[in-house]
């Protein structure tokens, strides 16, 4: 019996050096998991079920072979689509057979389509939804699909959308020490002692042409009219004509609270504000249509401070092509853009499992979900148990190779035992045969 108990001695130590060779092939292998093997005794049963007082073991067995999902450490790439989670989750990727299978191998790159791949060109999975022109969000959408970075670009975006837009909201200063002009010298964009301050905001037509909005602030007589600002609007350095707006002749009036030098909304004397601004499409000359928007100046201020421009919003831009791509820690792919523009194109999730060691093992850094593992569960990185991601990195072997090869030298010393003992049983074997 002792050649048989032998035997399976060198067959588990076999074993086991096959796993720790290919732990140690693997060192270097991005998002690899270690394995380690588990053993076990064997016995043999009566046939009637009974326990003999004198029981030996017929040898060991391999009773699985089980990896370790714990974190291993992140380096950084130049790639901004790499990606390491910190913590628990598996990619969710899509094979070119179309099953699904998980990975923590966080390096990715762009296919000639625009989708975010794997180096075998497996797609990474998450939310997203497309829209009607063809461009993308991920804004409502809750069903894993392959994430697309459309290739084309974004198309340009007028100003206040047609009057249904956000406003231009221009917010900043006006010095409560200036003093206004005298009544004898009227307003005069050619003639700076005319008003006291100017500021100018680019906006854009339907076909993203730039144009110009410049406003100038004229303080009125403090004794007639006290923190009262008049407001003059013109467009590419040109007064408006009807059926243009603002009248040129008929300036905007801002008014300000004297305790707090915050824009009163609630006087009496606010007058053309917000400051309704429509130009036609034949004053654009561009041949885009009609722009209409509004001007929002209520984030201006009283105080004394030097007058002065601090921000300028506006909805409007124009065309513009992909230029980057980048990945927030929360799984955001954001897409930025040639005109400046930045849009959440997806979120990246992530998969959970109640037990990631009934997860089988496909290669390619890639597992699959099996009744032992239980099915998936999806969210966004850092929702529930998830991790989170760092983008421009990613997430290497979490093999210890000083641990592998005390392992190895330790399987080495009990094949060398086994193959001993089965030597032994070898020689008291020869030894009864030669007794005649």
């Amino acid at each position: 019996m002792a050649f048989q108990q032998g035997l399976s001695g060198l067959g588990v130590s076999s074993r086991a050096l096959d796993v720790i060779s290919s732990n140690v092939a693997n060192a270097s292998t991005v998002g690899f998991k270690t394995s380690s093997t588990v053993f076990s005794d064997t016995f043999a049963a009566a046939m009637g079920g009974g326990v003999s007082s004198l029981q030996v073991g017929m040898g060991g067995n391999t009773l699985a072979v089980r990896q370790s999902f714990t974190q291993g450490a992140t380096t950084a790439t130049n790639n901004p689509l790499d990606m390491a989670i910190a913590g628990n989750g598996f990619f969710q990727i899509e094979r070119n057979n179309g099953s699904v299978a998980f990975s923590r191998n966080g390096q990715f790159d762009l296919d000639k389509d625009g989708y975010i791949v794997t180096s075998l060109g497996e797609r990474l999975m998450g939310y997203q939804s497309v829209n009607g022109d063809g461009t993308v969000s991920f804004i409502g959408s809750t069903t894993p699909r392959p994430i697309l970075v459309p290739p084309n670009g974004v198309g340009a975006k007028a100003t206040g959308d047609g009057g249904t837009g956000d406003p231009v909201v221009i917010r900043g200063n006006l010095d409560s020490a200036a003093t206004a002009p005298a009544a004898t010298n009227p307003f005069d964009s050619t003639d700076p002692s005319s008003y006291n301050f100017t500021t100018s905001a680019a906006v854009y037509d339907s076909l993203g042409n730039q144009h110009s909005l410049s406003l100038f602030f004229r303080k009125l007589d403090p004794t007639t009219n006290a923190n009262q600002w008049e407001v003059y609007t013109k467009f590419d350095n040109a007064d408006l004509a009807a059926p243009d707006t603002p009248d040129p002749a008929t300036p905007s009036t801002i008014v300000f609270d004297p305790s707090t030098g915050t824009f009163d909304s609630t006087s009496a004397a606010l007058a053309n504000h917000p400051i309704s601004v429509l130009v036609d499409t034949l004053t654009l000359n561009t041949g885009a249509v009609n722009l209409q928007f509004e001007v929002d100046l209520s984030q201006f201020t009283q105080r004394r401070s030097g007058s002065a421009t601090f921000e300028i919003s506006q909805d409007g831009s124009p065309p513009g092509e992909i230029a980057s791509v980048s990945v927030s820690d929360s799984g955001i792919v954001q897409g930025r853009y040639t005109n400046g523009e930045t849009r959440d194109l997806g979120q990246v999730i992530l998969a959970t499992f109640r037990n990631p060691n009934g997860l089988a093992s496909v290669g390619d850094n890639l597992w699959v979900e099996t009744v032992d593992s239980g099915q998936a569960a999806l969210a966004g990185p850092g929702d529930g148990l998830n991790g989170t991601i760092g983008s421009g990195r990613v997430e290497e072997s979490n093999v210890d190779m000083s641990a592998e090869l005390v392992n190895m030298i330790i399987q080495q010393r009990n094949y060398q035992a086994n193959a001993q003992s089965i030597k032994t049983q070898d020689q008291l074997l020869q030894t009864l045969i030669n007794l005649r």
